[in-house]
Parts: structure tokens; sequence; C-alpha cells
């Protein structure tokens, strides 16, 4: 027979193990309770957050430092009205290559190499995102190489890229969103360059040429300019060689665009014909819509350059607004001074150039800065695209050159001349000694290193693809048009065939 647990040995038991465990307890240490952010705190963190700034400020003590346990629900959070801002402006840019890019070059070119043209913006776009994912955005704005060059392998196959922010470049904006936001740009600069040379170079080609390209050009000048230990990071690397300055990429999108495409129009020759046989856009019609649809994207280009909805964007998206209308009205005057008319393609030119002038510098310049931008972001391409390229005889398709690479030079210098302060507050931190007096020297390093940097990395790809495999298409393919050559489809089919 068991014995009842009310027996008295189990009753003894029972205390002793209660008497053990409370002396136990007893002696453990009481872990301390973590201390909590004070109400002027918190207020300091939302604060903050209106104002983009960094939200620990306010936690720091005497030392600069964050007391050990001491956390606010702020920090590491992604902040929802600039982590919207920032989805909108990464799908604006993305919308500036598919459809904008594709319909502004598409209209430019003859009717048999319409399809063409668009085909290499999709492919450009499947292609990059596969490369970006897998080591470009790290290689950009990673830092684990602590280079001034490149960036690093943490984030290769975007390995830790979450909705958490990455300090490095904002408090406030989702890493992931961060990202895309970042391919987008990656997608529509090799689309820029290929604009070149459309009509005359076979589709396999273009895409080994991109892909090459976005490896060795683009990923190294993105992050001298934009990654956190940048060689040109002015802004925000205390340590950068050069002091330069860039706020949408004027380097890193327009000149290094402008400059290869230059290049690769060279290395790839003439189209056939070209000089004796007349080759007008098929559908300047195409080409205001892709016009307007570069111009709209445009915002999230230059405004989403802030990576905030803040005071900075929305001077950028003034400024904008103004350097690209000016150009416009500028390139369309001086087409009625010199050719007694004002074309629409003039327009649509005048347009883009000032959309590239003020790309570098939209979020430093104020309204006068973007005025005088747009004057000469309109007049200084004109002359380039109306006179330089006859005097020289280089057959640059689509004006990469004189629109992207001179309008983006001098987009540079004029930031450097007209930065201020008064509308970025971040031009104090590093480069108080050098705005307002010698930035534009600066900017004048930056545009030299930017432009060996894009046009000898180019004539190396472009050479080597010229050596190893088939660059152009046959005469004969050339003749018929790459829609029905590369891609066995016609862009326009009038009548049924049989």
């Amino acid at each position: 027979m068991s014995a009842s647990p009310f027996h008295p040995r189990f009753i003894l038991a029972a205390w002793l193990f209660l008497a053990g465990a409370v002396f136990v307890s007893a002696q453990a240490p009481v872990a301390a309770e973590a201390p909590k952010p004070s109400v002027e705190q918190r207020l300091a963190s939302l604060e903050a957050y209106l104002a983009n700034a960094d939200p620990s400020a306010a936690l720091k003590d005497a030392a600069g430092k964050v007391p050990d346990g001491l956390t606010t629900p702020s920090v590491g959070v992604a902040g929802p009205g600039h982590n919207t801002w920032m989805m909108v402006s990464a799908a604006l840019v993305l919308f500036m290559t598919l459809p904008g890019l594709g319909l502004f070059y598409g209209g430019l070119v003859r009717t048999k190499n319409v399809l063409s043209v668009m085909a290499w913006c999709f492919g450009i776009t499947s292609l990059v995102t596969v490369l970006w994912w897998a080591v470009g955005y790290s290689l950009v704005f990673g830092k684990n190489f602590n280079s001034p060059f490149l960036g690093g392998s943490e984030f290769f196959f975007l390995r830790g890229v979450t909705s958490a922010p990455n300090p490095d470049y904002s408090f406030w904006v989702s890493h992931n969103v961060f990202a895309m936001y970042q391919l987008a740009f990656a997608i529509i600069t090799p689309a820029v360059v290929i604009g070149s040379i459309v009509e005359r170079v076979k589709f396999s080609s273009v895409m080994v040429i991109v892909a090459v390209w976005l490896l060795v050009v683009y990923c190294p000048l993105a992050h001298m300019v934009w990654g956190s230990t940048g060689l040109m990071n002015g802004v925000f690397n205390p340590s950068a060689a050069i002091k330069a300055i860039d706020f949408a990429g004027g380097m890193v999108v327009e000149m290094a665009s402008g400059y290869s495409a230059l290049v690769l129009c060279l290395l790839a020759g003439k189209r056939h014909g070209y000089g004796r046989t007349p080759m007008p856009p098929h559908s300047l019609v195409l080409c205001v819509v892709g016009t307007g649809m570069l111009w709209i994207g445009w915002y999230g280009f230059n405004a989403g350059s802030a990576i905030a909805a803040d005071g900075i964007a929305a001077n950028a998206f003034m400024t904008t607004t103004l350097a690209a209308s000016i150009a416009a009205g500028t390139w369309a005057l001086l087409e009625r001074m010199v050719r007694g008319k004002a074309s629409v393609l003039g327009f649509c030119s005048g347009a883009v150039a000032g959309l590239v002038a003020i790309t570098p510098a939209c979020g430093f310049v104020d309204a006068t800065g973007a005025v005088v931008v747009g004057v000469l972001g309109g007049a200084v391409p004109y002359l380039a695209c109306t006179k330089l390229k006859g005097m020289f005889g280089y057959d640059d398709a689509l004006d990469v050159f004189g629109v992207h690479g001179v309008g983006g030079t001098v987009g540079l210098v004029l930031t450097g001349i007209f930065a201020t302060p008064a509308v970025n507050p971040n031009l104090s931190n590093h480069l108080s000694q050098v705005v307002g007096q010698t930035l534009w020297v600066e900017q004048l390093k930056g545009i030299g290193l930017t432009l060996v940097w894009a046009m000898a990395g180019t004539a190396l790809i472009g050479g080597a693809v010229k050596a190893f495999m088939k660059l152009r298409p046959s005469i004969e393919a050339e003749h018929d048009g790459l829609d029905l050559t590369d891609h066995g489809e016609e862009g326009y089919i009038f009548e049924p065939k049989a």
C-alpha cells in the first residue's frame, strides 16, 4: 500500500524544497531594469523622423554614446512616410526606362529598329537586376572592403538586406527599399548608353557589353560618389580624397553614360549609309510621349535622391521643374534663331538636357541656380549636338554624348558654383571650407576622374567584345532592320502577310 501524499515525510520534503528554492532565489542577483527613454527623448526621436535625422541622437550622453540598454522604438524602424516616398520614387525611376526611354529612343530610330530598342531596354532591365542581386548592390553600398573604389561583399545575393534601415544611408527607409531604388538607377544608366549605337549592334553583343560595363564602370563609380567610404563622396565621407558633390547622378549616371556612349559609337563605326541616306526619326509622337514619361519619372530620380520625404526633396522637385522647362525653351529658341523654326524634337531634346544638367545640382542649389542651370543646360548641349557632332563626324545616333555627357558636365560645374548650405545643411558637415570657395575645383577633379574611368573602361570592354565576338550584324541584316534579324518581329504591320 502506497504512502499517503499527506504523510509527514512528504510534507517535510516539500517544505525543505520550497525553503531551498527561496534561499537560492534570494541569493541570485536581481537583473536591473533597462532604463527607458524619457518623454523628452521620445519626442526628440519623433522630431528626428520628421526632419530625417538620426533618431538616436537624443539618447546619447555627453561622450556621444547611447547608454547600455537604453533604446527607442524609432531606431531601426522604417518610417512610413519616408518609406512610401522611396517606393514611389523607385517605381518612377523604373518607369523612366520602361516605358519612358523605350518610347523616347524608339521614336527616334527608323521603323525597322523600333522593337530592337525596346528589346534592349527589357533585356537590360532583366540582366542588371540579376547582377544587382548577386553582387552589384554590395559592390556599391557595402563597406567591408574598406576601399574608396569598391564597397564590400557583405550584401552579396542581398544577404542581410531586410526591411530594417541601413543607417549608413538612411535612418528611416527600409534597406530593401533603398536597394531597389538604387537598382532602378543601375538599370537606366546602361540603357542610356546604348542610345549611341542603336540600329547597328547585335542584341547579344549589347547584353555582354552591359553586363561587364555595369561591374567595371558603373559599380566603382557609384561607390566612389555615393558609397559610405567612397573616394568622391564629399558630403558624407570625411575621408574623401576628392570632396565633390553629386546629388542624383551627374557623374554616376549622366557623365558615365554620355562619355561611354561616345567611345562605343566610335568603336562600332557609323551606320551603313550614314551621311548619305536620310535617317529621320520615324515617330516624333512616340518621342514626345517618351519625353513626358522621362520628365515625370525624373522627379523620382532627383527628388527621390534625398532618400526621404523632406525639405531637400521638395527643393529638388522645384529645381528639377525649373531647369527642365527653361532648358526646353532655350533649345527651341536657339533653333528659332539659327534655323528659323523651333522644332518639337528641339523641345524634347532641350527638356531632357535640362533634366540631365540639374541632376547633380537639384538638392544643392536654389531657384536662381536652377534657372542658370536650365539656360546653360539647354544651350551648351545644343551646341554639342549641332556643331561639335558635325565638326567631328561621329555617329552618335541619339545624341547621348551631346545631351548626357556634355549636359552632365555642365551641371556638375554649376553645382560647384551655386551649391549653398541654405538649401542643404549637409554641405556644412565636411565641406564648410570649400562650399562657395573652391568647391568647383573639387568638381573638376571628380569630372576628370569620371571621364577617364568611364572612357578607359568602356574602350577596354568594347574592344574586347569587338575582338572576340561579332559586334555588328551583316550589311544585309542591318539593311533589313534589327527587329527582324534579332527578334523575328516587326513594330508595325499595316497589312496581314500571306
